[in-house]
Formats: structure tokens, C-alpha cells, sequence
């Protein structure tokens, strides 16, 4: 076949030729990129069938969580997908989570790079620890995060968190006219999510919603969280697309990036220039600059950055809300949080001291089942393998990718409640099992 290509290529037909090559090489990319795509498959894990090129995307396009869940009715707990060029192991129990992700928490502690997220968006100011690749940098930044979110620095942040707080309480008291007006409370969420994230990080507020750099970051921090789905960008799966000099996914990446990186600069300028007047208030950002231990270079200072503003609005926004909304269908619960506090604070302190460690029991209870009310991500972020890990007799070998299906492994099985002896609270809980769990005290980084 090929010495007949190449004898019509040096004929004198050039359109003949030129029609030869038009349907010879994308033939040819076809079936080299299918050898590619069935030799990197991980032997001996099963799986849906999975089309030329594309795999398994069309399948998981509209609730890829869902759909997992399917499957593995089908396929086993762990079972493998192809998602155009890149094989997934997704783990869909809570049973084979233990097994995988809690008996091999150092072979799993890196983070796949995907194209969009890794190579385009951060190619300025980096990733955020959590979507990090393990490596040195990697240790030394969660090591600084550590040291500025142990009991003592956090005790240091408690006046920022009291202003926050008082001012989110305040500002819903005075919108809803002390109760007899509904109002959206999501804009207030969002402008307390983003001022503690601005107020513990570079200790500085987001007073107000009309600040034109609260919609800008918001705007921004929002478009870029979809670039760390697993499922949106088609681009991660399937390297041809990546040559499309008109693809929006790339543009509107590097738009994010260049909008991003010019409140991050401003942010950083202004703490430079409170700590050099000695004016700086506490923060986690002065805070690792001052730890002569830590030893990070701009870049890392910058992940750390990230890591805070992008964690903040994703998760503490999205809690918060479905918090508001269970108080808000449950006034038993409103109303017997109010008797308990009452037992420590009368009516003539009503928001209580801010140094209170915890002494109302119910109010801690309340808050951490508010904490596992609401999964933020129905997929975990994915994990990678930097070591072979074994699974019932099947190697999934180091710089696999491997998907935990958070919603499926938390799906209500009513049998494991029948025998009350058994305290199996590892099969009703799954809280971010492995070594890429973030640093803090009490599930902090949940």
C-alpha cells in the first residue's frame, strides 16, 4: 500500500495526489491512534465499550457520576473507562475506596495533568496545592500551608473571622428587614466566601458588594473551576484537538489566566507593601513569607494563594448556601441551637464571644453535619498513581488515573444501618481519604 502511495504521490496528477493525502492521513492518525489507545488500556480491568477516538465521552456528557454508578453495576466496583486517549480506573464503593485509596495513600498522591487546566490556564501563576503533581514543591508548599493553619495561627485569625461573620449575619438581618422580607442570600454568601478567603490570605477585606474586584474575581474564579472538570474539556482526552488555533477552550483559558493574574499581582503588591511599613495584619500569606523554615520561591507563595481563593469559593459558598437552605426547612433545629446557646450566652450577648472554643456541643455537631450535608464534588479530584497498585490480584501500574466516585460511594444502602452493633462509619462517610487530604485541625480543609 505504501509504494503505491508514493508512486501516485510522484505522478504528475497533483490532485489525485493531493486527494490521496487528504484521506490518507487522517486514515493513518486514525489507526495509530487506536494502537495507542488499546495499548495503554490497564490489563485486566473491564469496561464499557468505548468508541474510535473518543471513547467513552459521549456517554458521560450529561451526569458522568450517575453514569459511573451505572456502570458498576455492570462492570464491578472498579472497572475501567476510556476517555479518548486517557484509560481511567473509577472506583465506585466505599468498600473498594478503603482498599484502593486508604491502603495506598503514598502511591496515590499525585494529580494527572490535563492540558487545559495544567499547561494553558497555569502556565503563569501555577496550580493550586490540591491539583499539584507530587514533587518536592509540592511538600515543601503543604508543609508551609500547615504551619499557617495549625491551632496557634488560626487563633490569630479569629478577629478577621468575627468581623466576617458578624458582618454576613448583619447584612442578612438588615436585607430580609429582620426576617419578614425574603431575600437571595447567595450574593451575601459569595462576598463572605471571598473576604475570608481574601482576609485570612493576604488579611485584607471585601467590605462591599459593589467593589468592582469582588465581581471580577468571582467571575473569573468561577469559569476557571469549570477547567479543572473532568469531563468538560474535550481537549485533555484527545491531543488532536489541541491543534485547533481557534479553540474557545484555549482562548477563554488564557483570557482567565491574564484577568487572574492581574488581581493576584495586586493582592500580593499591597501585602509586600503592608509588610514592609510593619502594617500588615495576621495572615496565612505573611505568615509563610515570615516562616524561614518554609523556603518558598514566588511561584510556590503563589500556589498557596490560589489554593485559598480558589478553595474558598468553590467549597465555602456552595456549604454555606446548602446550610442556609436545611435551617431555613428546619426550625426545630434553628430553635434547639438557640436553646443551647442560650446555656452558656443570655440575650444581651446574642452572636457570643469569638474566643468561644467550642463549648456549645450542639452548635459543633450542627456544623460538621452542615460539613457533610453537601459533597462539593460528586468526583473527586482525580489522583494519580506514582507507584503500581495492586487491586485483588489486578496491577494498576504507577501514572494511571484513577476517578473516585464520591457520589456513588455515598449512596444510601438502608442494610448497613440494620445491624446498630456494627460502627462500620467508614462505609457512611467518605472524607478525603490518602495523602492529598489538605492541612489543618478538625477536617479543617473540608
Amino acid at each position: 500500500m505504501i509504494s503505491t502511495i508514493l508512486s501516485i504521490l510522484t505522478t504528475r496528477n497533483p490532485l489525485l495526489a493531493i486527494g490521496l493525502l487528504v484521506f490518507a492521513l487522517p486514515l493513518t492518525y486514525l489507526v495509530l491512534n487506536e494502537y495507542t489507545r488499546y495499548t495503554s488500556r490497564v490489563k485486566g480491568f473491564r469496561g464499557p465499550f468505548n468508541w474510535p477516538l473518543v471513547g467513552n465521552i459521549p456517554s458521560i456528557k450529561y451526569n458522568a457520576a450517575e453514569k459511573y454508578r451505572t456502570w458498576s453495576l455492570i462492570y464491578g466496583p472498579v472497572y475501567q473507562i476510556q476517555l479518548g486517549n486517557v484509560p481511567v480506573i473509577v472506583v465506585n464503593s466505599a468498600e473498594s475506596a478503603r482498599k484502593i485509596f486508604g491502603q495506598n495513600s503514598q502511591a496515590l498522591s499525585s494529580r494527572p495533568v490535563f492540558w487545559t487546566f495544567h499547561k494553558v490556564l497555569s502556565n503563569t501563576a501555577g496550580t493550586t496545592i490540591g491539583t499539584s503533581p507530587f514533587g518536592e514543591s509540592l511538600k515543601r508548599r503543604r508543609k508551609g500551608v500547615a504551619a499557617a493553619v495549625n491551632k496557634p495561627s488560626i487563633a490569630t485569625y479569629i478577629p478577621h473571622l468575627d468581623v466576617e461573620t458578624k458582618d454576613f449575619v448583619k447584612e442578612g438581618f438588615v436585607n430580609g428587614k429582620a426576617g419578614t422580607v425574603g431575600v437571595d442570600p447567595m450574593p451575601m454568601i459569595q462576598r463572605l466566601s471571598l473576604s475570608l478567603a481574601l482576609t485570612l490570605n493576604w488579611g485584607t477585606r471585601m467590605g462591599s458588594r459593589d467593589d468592582p474586584l469582588f465581581a471580577e474575581i468571582t467571575e473569573v474564579e468561577e469559569a476557571i473551576s469549570k477547567f479543572r472538570s473532568t469531563t468538560g474539556n474535550l481537549q485533555d482526552y484527545i491531543p488532536i484537538l489541541r491543534l485547533n488555533p481557534f479553540s474557545k477552550g484555549s482562548q477563554s483559558a488564557r483570557e482567565m489566566r491574564a484577568r487572574r493574574d492581574v488581581y493576584l499581582k495586586k493582592l500580593n503588591a499591597d501585602l509586600d507593601e503592608r509588610m514592609e511599613k510593619g502594617i500588615h495584619k495576621p495572615c496565612i500569606q505573611a505568615n509563610v513569607i515570615l516562616d524561614k523554615e518554609a523556603a518558598l520561591n514566588k511561584e510556590e507563595l503563589t500556589s498557596i494563594s490560589l489554593t485559598m481563593l480558589s478553595g474558598g469559593l468553590d467549597t465555602i459558598t456552595t456549604l454555606v448556601q446548602w446550610s442556609v437552605a436545611l435551617l431555613a426547612q428546619r426550625e426545630d433545629i434553628q430553635e434547639k441551637a438557640v436553646r443551647e446557646i442560650r446555656r452558656f450566652y443570655g440575650e444581651e450577648d446574642p452572636l457570643c464571644d469569638a474566643y468561644d472554643d467550642q463549648k456549645c456541643e450542639y452548635v459543633v455537631a450542627l456544623v460538621r453535619e452542615c460539613l457533610r450535608y453537601f459533597c462539593v464534588l460528586r468526583l473527586a479530584l482525580p489522583r494519580a498513581t506514582v507507584k503500581d497498585v495492586w487491586y485483588e490480584g489486578r496491577r494498576i501500574p504507577a501514572g494511571s488515573t484513577i476517578y473516585l466516585n464520591a457520589w456513588a460511594c455515598n449512596m444510601y444502602v438502608f442494610t448497613r444501618f440494620l445491624d446498630l452493633c456494627c460502627q462500620d462509619t467508614a462505609s457512611i462517610l467518605m472524607v478525603s481519604q490518602g495523602s492529598q487530604g489538605l492541612g489543618g485541625p478538625n477536617g479543617l480543609s473540608s
